[in-house]
């Protein structure tokens, strides 16, 4: 289903489990998320796997160390064609994503462009279709949580500067929670693809997220993808349950 918002976020054990949901939702989605846990468990292989039938994947990795170590890594992540990658939203490390991922070997903005792509091709990419996506603050903290790490600025202020950031850094979204995304849109405009974790359906377990919404607001307020996990991974029907989303998103008609 192309036109859908939902990234569905295979937080399971193992590449069998992963794909005996895949089979479950069927055509109700398109788009998976592999985090730190599925890829640890199932590497480079599972996600081949899924593009190879046809899916997209966001690979969730949220990658965060020195700069050669980020370029180095993107550089192959780059390799396996994933669709989406995360990184941490420093300035160093989205700098030096976009390096290994446009095989530029710099670091940092192109002295004749001056806006962090690689002059090497008009759209300022080198081979990789490889979409960037910056983490601002994770959906599982809060002002409390940031006091205790020695921020002084509000989840909302950190998020709005990383958004800035992310921007002059020249990396192509921003994953930020649904109560922050009006603002982040009104900063970047069109020009990011802004992906909300942190999506529940009204009534559903919150779990360890904080900061949440529902997948209908996070749209209306600017979200171009929502991934939601538990709600669907351990429904009873995944399919019909996507689709239940999709139904109060709009995105398929109601049944009956």
């Amino acid at each position: 289903m192309t036109d859908s918002p939902i990234i569905i976020a295979l937080d399971v054990e193992s590449a069998a489990e992963a794909q005996r949901l895949v089979r479950a939702i069927g055509d109700a989605a398109s788009f998976y998320k592999v985090g730190l846990e599925l890829y640890a468990a199932a590497g480079p292989d599972f996600v081949r796997e899924l593009k190879a039938q046809g899916h997209r994947v966001f690979l969730d990795l949220k990658l965060h160390d020195i700069g050669e170590t980020v370029r180095r890594t993107v550089a192959q992540v780059t390799k396996i064609a994933p669709d989406f990658l995360t990184i941490h939203a420093t300035d160093q490390v989205m700098r030096s994503a976009v390096s290994g991922r446009d095989g530029s070997g710099k670091v940092g903005r192109d002295a004749s462009r001056g806006d962090g792509r690689d002059a090497s091709r008009g759209d300022g990419r080198g081979a990789a279709d490889l979409k960037l996506l910056a983490v601002g603050v994770l959906t599982s903290l809060d002002d409390s949580d940031l006091l205790k790490d020695g921020y002084v600025a509000t989840v909302t202020d950190l998020v709005e500067l990383r958004a800035r950031n992310a921007m002059d850094a020249g990396v192509d979204g921003i994953v930020c929670s649904p109560r922050e995304v009006a603002r982040v849109r009104a900063i970047t405009g069109r020009r990011m693809i802004l992906v909300n974790p942190g999506v529940r359906s009204a009534g559903a377990a919150t779990g360890d997220q904080k900061r949440v919404a529902t997948p209908a607001e996070a749209v209306a307020a600017g979200a171009d993808h929502v991934v939601i996990g538990r709600e669907v991974t351990r429904a009873k029907d995944p399919r019909g349950e996507t689709l239940r989303i999709l139904e109060d998103l709009g995105v398929v008609a109601k049944a009956g």
